[in-house]
């Protein structure tokens, strides 16, 4: 009776953490936050716009915008939270939209820890830290190389 009871303990265990183990392996965080409730009760209805007089306003005027460099678009893409620092799980994030298209025939043959190994390598490589996060610098490293080689004609 006793190897009954211990049997389906362990049967219960390994399924829940089969279930956490499933449930956080392709957790993509969501890049927009969810939509106004208010909005949704009436699709007819025409949206506020928020009125400003600018004749009464007072206090500097807001900065200029600045065009970002290639390396500064190519960071902000994955920073997600715009706290400058990459953490693993906003690199890889980025990169599940990527190995779906990798995976045609829909059958997983190649797994998201297969492909994503070179991902994970070249974070850890960029961390010279290993603290973990990749700051702008650490970041800059792991742009790709760029080939010199001209076109062989002139078309």
């Amino acid at each position: 009776m006793n190897r009954i009871l211990l049997g389906a303990f362990g049967a219960l265990v390994l399924v829940g953490v089969g279930l956490f183990w499933w449930q956080g392996r392709a957790a993509v965080e969501q890049g927009a936050p969810p939509p106004d409730p208010a909005a949704l009760a009436d699709p007819n209805a025409e949206p506020e716009i928020p009125v400003a007089d600018a004749a009464n306003m007072r206090g500097p005027a807001p900065p200029e915008a600045s065009e970002l460099s290639r390396e500064q678009r190519r960071f902000f893409r994955y920073d997600r939270n715009r706290d400058l620092r990459i953490t693993r799980n906003e690199m890889l994030a980025t990169r599940t939209n990527d190995f779906r298209k990798l995976d045609k025939d829909g059958n997983n043959l190649l797994t998201f820890e297969e492909w994503a190994v070179t991902t994970a390598t070249r974070f850890d490589q960029a961390d010279a830290n290993k603290d973990r996060e990749l700051s702008q610098a650490e970041f800059a490293k792991t742009a790709p190389k760029r080939s010199a080689r001209k076109p062989a004609c002139r078309c």
